[in-house]
Order: C-alpha cells, then structure tokens, then sequence
C-alpha cells in the first residue's frame, strides 16, 4: 500500500463507515491521545515502568497505526498530500543535515 493508496481509503472509509471526519481540531485532539498511548506501551517495553493489566494486551505495532491513521486523516481534512509532503522533507533534511549526524560524537 502507498501512502496515496492510504489516504484513499481512510477517506473511503470515513465516508463509509464513518460517516463523516471529525472536525480537525477534535482530530487533532485524537492524535495527541493516540501518541499517549504509543508513548505509555514504548515506556513499559523499552523503558523503566512496568506494565499495568491494562497494557498487556497491547501492540506497539497496533498503537503506531491508530497514530498513521489520525494523522492521516488530518491531511485529508487539511488537503496535504502525504506522498508529496514526505518527498519534500527528504529534501529537506538531505540538505540541512548532510553533514550534521556525521559529526556528533554522541552517534559514535
């Protein structure tokens, strides 16, 4: 699947399924608590914390789709084309930071 292929079909199916997007800021609102919970399975994973009951049936994978799928969402509410959106950062970042990472002493 591409990423235009993505956009596609969320927007099918929020217009299906769905039956219409949340407003952007209500997406908005979802996405930061899609991150939450990405960002509470990664501590219990890799980090310190330990796992509550509540966490033990959750996927890393699962929480990192329903982030792609709110912000995917929000680029079709806003009109930005994720393909191009992602080509043009590339850019970007291969011009800003052709020579950045290679000198931090702290990647060694």
């Amino acid at each position: 699947m591409t990423i235009q292929d993505a956009q596609t079909q969320v927007d099918n199916w929020i217009k299906t399924v769905g039956v219409r997007y949340f407003n952007e800021l209500t997406n908005l609102g979802i996405l930061m608590e899609e991150v939450g919970e990405l960002s509470r399975l990664m501590v219990r994973t890799y980090g310190e914390q330990s796992f509550k009951e509540s966490d033990k049936n959750k996927h890393i994978a699962d929480e990192m789709a329903d982030v792609l799928w709110v912000l995917i969402c929000l680029a079709n509410q806003t009109g930005v084309d994720l393909t191009e959106a992602l080509e043009k950062n590339f850019e970007k970042k291969n011009i800003r930071d052709a020579e950045r990472h290679k000198g931090n002493d702290k990647l060694k």
